[in-house]
């Protein structure tokens, strides 16, 4: 049975009308040096029987060191990634200072072989962009949720 994961999409209107959203750049040594195609909604994985709206809010804290805002979410629905996973996603309007983002973290062994444990962020940096950069640094497997983002505005 394919992974579940489960996030949310902060957007906000910025002055000139455009659309930003809060996407998160994995932390950890395989992606230290990736940047387009590299980035992700702040979503995790849950388990059966978990209600993924849940999960979404639960895994933008531990990703973003955040509460998500108060609000009427938008079901952005889900989409299978390449590698199988089923992610789902809701849209919530919102703003934060990115400056201020604080990560959960995650232990493997590093170098690999080496013996050692290091520890890493799981979200490693922030960024508001939007949508037409976020189209260039979302996995290409999330991209199609800016467009459902999009026609839901």
């Amino acid at each position: 049975m394919a992974a579940k994961s489960a996030g949310l999409l902060l957007y906000r209107t910025t002055d000139q009308g455009e659309v930003e959203v809060l996407i998160a750049h994995p932390g950890g040594p395989f992606w230290a040096g990736k940047d387009e195609g590299a980035w992700t909604v702040p979503k995790g994985e849950y388990g059966p029987g978990a209600d993924p709206l849940a999960a979404a809010y639960r895994e933008f804290r531990e990703e973003t060191g955040f509460d998500a805002p108060s609000g009427a979410t938008i079901s952005l629905g889900e989409l299978r990634q390449p590698g199988g996973k089923r992610v789902t996603v809701w849209a919530l309007e919102g703003d934060l200072d990115v400056a201020q983002a604080s990560s959960n973290t995650f232990e493997i062994e590093w170098p690999p072989r080496s013996g050692k444990i290091r520890e890493f962020p799981e979200v490693d940096r922030l960024e508001w962009a939007g949508v037409s950069r976020a189209r260039t640094k979302l996995l290409p497997g999330q991209v199609p949720f800016l467009d459902r983002l999009l026609d839901a505005l």
